[in-house]
């Protein structure tokens, strides 16, 4: 019903919405955080590492700390409560569409605190990182896909999945958000 905005598909599951995201290639993908059969923000993350032209707005019941922290380290643009009301929620798609960060500020907040009180006790994990492998925790810490850290360093993707496999073994953690959870403490422990 508007002018500026067409809707190109839609999903209820996040095996369609890898299906179909990528087939109908959206500015902006609208994905739920909990699906049927996972995660929208696994969908956000799987999506962006393969098409970072696509911005994914993820949109929720609660405002649940973990879950947004997940959306922004898997390179969600922005971060909605389904209580949004329908003009609210067409704004939100058009700013993310023209590259605007959209976040839920009290959620945000939350997560700011945390990352500024949490802290983490020290360890030697790093230690055991090459320091390739430092750089890329670094880089993903950044948010940067596989794509964007291999162009930064000039190094195939695949390489780079490589190397992240190694790292998050070596960290002992099974996620990408995992790493890029933890780099945010480290450098928040250093302010």
């Amino acid at each position: 019903m508007e002018d500026d905005i067409e809707v190109v598909g839609e999903a209820g599951t996040a095996a369609d919405a890898l299906a179909r995201i990528p087939a109908t290639r959206p500015d902006v993908a609208v994905l739920d955080v909990r699906l049927p059969d996972g995660s929208g923000v696994e969908v956000c993350r799987e999506i962006r590492s393969g098409d970072d032209s696509v911005r994914c707005l993820m949109l929720t019941s609660f405002a649940d700390d973990e879950a947004l922290f997940d959306a922004i380290m898997a390179g969600a643009s922005g971060y909605v409560l389904k209580a949004i009301r329908g003009a609210e929620l067409l704004d939100a798609v058009r700013g993310v569409a023209a590259g605007r960060s959209l976040l839920d500020p009290v959620a945000t907040a939350r997560v700011l605190e945390r990352l500024r009180d949490g802290g983490v006790k020290r360890d030697d994990r790093l230690a055991h990182l090459t320091d390739q492998e430092r750089r890329i925790l670094d880089l993903i810490g950044e948010g940067l896909t596989n794509r964007q850290i291999g162009e930064r360093l000039h190094l195939a993707e695949k390489t780079i999945k490589n190397y992240v496999s190694s790292l998050l073994s070596k960290l002992d953690m099974q996620r990408r958000s995992q790493a890029a959870a933890y780099v945010a403490r480290l450098q928040a422990e250093k302010r």
